[in-house]
């Protein structure tokens, strides 16, 4: 049996610093007439029954996605857990009857349809605490779906273990891989968790959705 959307919070992890994109949110960069975020946002939005997004500083810059704001927990950047931190401190305080989260990253626009169905129903398997994406063989550490209940656990890594990798953590507690396959573009089959990190990056993303719009 599948999870509840209203079980699922969806977080849109846009904290860190983008310095391979030269610095700012990369999120809010030009993509084909919209923004990656906006994107994103399309596409997770109908798999959740909330969501937010993770970022630092003036929430302001966000106000058009109307999502609620989640900003890190723990100072200085500590990296993707701290989004994941923030995302379970929201839930667990804004919509206690939430069982998971579900992360995803904000610049990723050919995310799949189906992300949350198949990770949560990975995750209610009990192979593993938490379901993460994988695509190629290769696992995505900031595509999952995380209990809330680990909360506390969390932190404690994070604010006193002083645990930054992501799979330095889950390793601790069991991930299930979910394998999701290439989505094809115009006959080539493109990464689904592609993300635009670079600039050159970003020039291949909006070349796909070119061809993605001659395909409709």
């Amino acid at each position: 049996m599948t999870v509840p959307k209203s079980e699922i919070v969806g977080v849109l992890l846009a904290g860190g610093l983008s310095r391979r994109m030269g610095g700012g949110d990369k999120g809010l960069l030009d993509l084909a007439g919209s923004s990656m975020l906006a994107r994103v946002i399309d596409r997770i939005r109908p798999q959740v029954g909330d969501l937010i997004i993770n970022a630092n500083g003036d929430p302001g810059r966000f106000a058009r996605f109307g999502c609620p704001i989640a900003a890190d927990t723990v100072p200085d950047n500590p990296g993707p857990l701290a989004g994941v931190l923030a995302g379970m401190r929201w839930a667990v305080a804004n919509r206690p009857s939430a069982r998971y989260i579900l992360t995803v990253s904000t610049d990723a626009p050919f995310l799949p349809d189906d992300l949350a169905d198949r990770l949560a129903l990975a995750a209610d398997s009990g192979a593993g605490a938490i379901a993460m994406a994988r695509s190629s063989g290769k696992l995505q550490p900031v595509i999952g779906l995380w209990p809330t209940a680990l909360a506390d656990d969390l932190e404690a890594a994070v604010r006193h273990d002083g645990i930054r990798k992501v799979l330095a953590w889950t390793d601790r507690h069991g991930v299930v891989p979910v394998d999701f396959a290439p989505v094809l573009i115009s006959g080539k089959g493109v990464d689904p968790f592609f993300n635009a990190n670079t600039p050159e990056e970003l020039d291949e993303a909006r070349r796909l959705l070119g061809l993605q719009g001659g395909d409709a």
